[in-house]
């Protein structure tokens, strides 16, 4: 039998550069803020053209691995927290994750958060400020039957922010924007899940305050319990995959969750 091989696929220059430029960075050779060498640096060392140096660069750009300070000025830089959430929120939607799927994770999370947000003891009167007016804010636009989905973004995103964990704040981002079609369903088709959203957000917003970590991860589960029992009355197939939230744009109060005052992550 005549083996049969596949022709070697040649990787180009540009993506080869691209990697090596990665690999530094990621090794920590290259620090965030470091500038990377000229155009013409890069050319003598790789030995390409500055065509392919361009190239290479552009890809790092778009990674959010480089950010242009100005026409010959490339820095190093960090993907923030929405730049990562929107490559892993293409990928959950790509793997087609089903609503199930999702809020076993989130009741994994989001009690655990609120038990490190809890639990904390660095000084965090800003953060608790910002989720004392966002609970008032939610009880107001529950009672004129206005929407509080951006609301409730910002809600969660402040208690992920007050966990401290940067782990699990990028591991959630991606998550949390999934939800955002699943949580509108359920706001306008159960009559008293706005009522009951306030007093689970109230109550979690007491026990963070009191540093009572038990009863923020209790309230925080009986919150998701209650959310999935909403989903169930809709009469929606929690087995089919997750849809993406209409209207691309993040509801503005979302940004809270990148805001410098509650610890932004970029």
């Amino acid at each position: 039998m005549t083996l049969q091989f596949s022709k070697i696929k040649k990787v180009p220059a540009y993506r080869m550069l691209a990697e090596a430029i990665t690999e530094q960075i990621l090794d920590g050779r290259m620090r965030v803020g470091a500038q990377l060498p000229t155009e013409a640096q890069l050319c003598a060392q790789f030995g390409v053209n500055r065509s392919t140096v361009r190239e290479g660069t552009r890809v790092l750009e778009e990674a959010n691995l480089l950010r242009r300070e100005s026409a010959k000025r490339l820095l190093v830089s960090r993907p923030s927290r929405e730049e990562i959430g929107t490559l892993l929120e293409r990928a959950l939607l790509l793997h087609e994750i089903s609503v199930n799927e999702l809020m076993e994770a989130m009741y994994t999370l989001e009690p655990l958060m609120a038990r490190l947000a809890a639990g904390r003891s660095r000084s965090r009167s800003g953060a608790l400020e910002e989720l004392e007016a966002n609970v008032d804010a939610t009880e107001a636009a529950v009672a004129a039957g206005e929407s509080v989905v951006a609301l409730d973004i910002e809600f969660h995103g402040i208690v992920a922010t007050l966990s401290g964990n940067r782990a699990l704040m990028l591991a959630r981002e991606p998550m949390s924007r999934l939800f955002y079609h699943s949580f509108e369903v359920v706001m306008s088709s159960v009559a008293e899940a706005g009522t009951r959203l306030v007093t689970a957000h109230r109550s979690i917003l007491q026990a963070i305050r009191k540093r009572n970590a038990g009863d923020a991860e209790a309230w925080m589960q009986k919150h998701v319990r209650d959310f999935k029992r909403g989903y169930d009355m809709t009469g929606l197939d929690p087995t089919r995959p997750v849809e993406r939230p209409s209207g691309r744009a993040l509801p503005t109060a979302a940004k809270a969750m990148h805001n410098p005052r509650t610890g932004d992550s970029t």
